[in-house]
């Protein structure tokens, strides 16, 4: 499975996200680009322990029967539920959420798993710095997939 902390996955992602253009439109779901870059941030400050989140019930309760195929090789499903906390409704300004992303993204990565937040997650529980590696890389390529890049 691929790991944000490889620097050939990094460079991948990052040349995804440049390919991004205001006017890239969605394949599936209700975010706009400029949304879903805000979204992705939200999650990224996540990883690099710059926003704390709490576990929600639902994922204690059914976060250990779909963590394995979280973590595996399978993508993400289309339409999958979102935290409350990263449902983004409002206008977002696509080139600072692109900056941001782009910037969260290599801090994350170059970061190495030394830097990789100790916090469990929201849904998930406690992974480990390798398990945040992969999800992370997951869940950009989901999004990047999202708008057809």
């Amino acid at each position: 499975m691929k790991s944000m902390y490889d620097s050939a996955v990094l460079s991948e992602i990052l040349t995804r996200i440049n390919t991004l253009t205001p006017a890239t439109q969605r394949v599936w779901g209700k975010m706009d680009v400029g949304q879903m870059l805000a979204h992705c941030n939200e999650t990224m400050k996540v990883v690099t322990d710059q926003l704390i989140t709490k576990r929600l019930l639902i994922g204690r309760i059914l976060g250990p029967i779909f963590r394995a195929g979280y973590l595996g090789e399978r993508p993400l499903r289309r339409n999958s539920p979102t935290h409350p906390l990263f449902v983004m409704v409002d206008e977002k300004e696509f080139e600072r959420e692109k900056e941001q992303l782009l910037r969260l993204v290599r801090q994350f990565s170059e970061g190495g798993e030394a830097k990789c937040t100790k916090q469990a997650h929201s849904f998930f529980g406690p992974f480990t710095p390798a398990e945040w590696g992969t999800s992370t890389y997951k869940h950009l390529d989901h999004h990047l997939q999202q708008f057809g890049v």
